[in-house]
C-alpha cells in the first residue's frame, strides 16, 4: 500500500514564528496549530511534518498528545494562554491570562508533554503511560 507523504515547506510560516515573541507550536490530538502572531494561527493535521521543521528550526514544540484528555482539558481552561506578539499579564496566571511561552510549557511539561526547543524546560520524550488527573 502506498503512502502519502506531506512535502508542505513551512518555513515562512516558521520564520515568522521565531520572529515572534512566544511564537511556538502546539500539538494536540485535533491537530497542531503554528502561533506566529500576535491573534495569527496556522492549523492542520499534518503533524508530524511540522513538527520535526519547527524542531531542527529551533521553534518551541509543545505536544500534549501522550498527555491524558482530562489533564490536557485541565490545562487548557484553568491555566493562562501563551502572549504570543504581545506582553504578558502580570503573575499569577489564570484562565484567559496572557503568561510567556515558558511559564505554559513548563505546566504542560510537568504533565507529562513533550516540550522541544525551550530554555530552562526539560525536552521529555512521549511517555508509555499517559498521566491522569488526580
Amino acid at each position: 500500500m502506498q503512502q502519502l507523504i506531506s512535502t508542505i515547506d513551512y518555513s515562512a510560516d516558521i520564520a515568522a514564528a521565531l520572529a515572534t515573541q512566544g511564537g511556538h507550536l502546539s500539538i494536540g490530538r485535533g491537530g497542531f496549530t503554528l502561533h506566529y502572531r500576535e491573534g495569527a494561527m496556522l492549523s492542520g493535521y499534518g503533524c508530524e511534518a511540522i513538527k520535526t521543521q519547527c524542531i531542527a528550526t529551533g521553534l518551541p514544540v509543545i505536544d500534549s498528545r501522550c498527555v491524558a484528555f482530562d489533564v490536557v482539558v485541565q490545562l487548557t481552561l484553568q491555566g493562562p494562554l501563551v502572549a504570543v506578539g504581545r506582553k504578558p499579564d502580570p503573575a499569577p496566571w489564570h484562565g484567559l491570562s496572557y503568561a510567556p511561552l515558558h511559564a505554559v510549557a513548563i505546566r504542560y511539561a510537568a504533565a507529562g508533554a513533550e516540550v522541544w526547543n525551550i530554555p530552562g524546560v526539560e525536552t521529555t520524550s512521549a511517555q508509555a503511560e499517559r498521566r491522569t488527573a488526580s
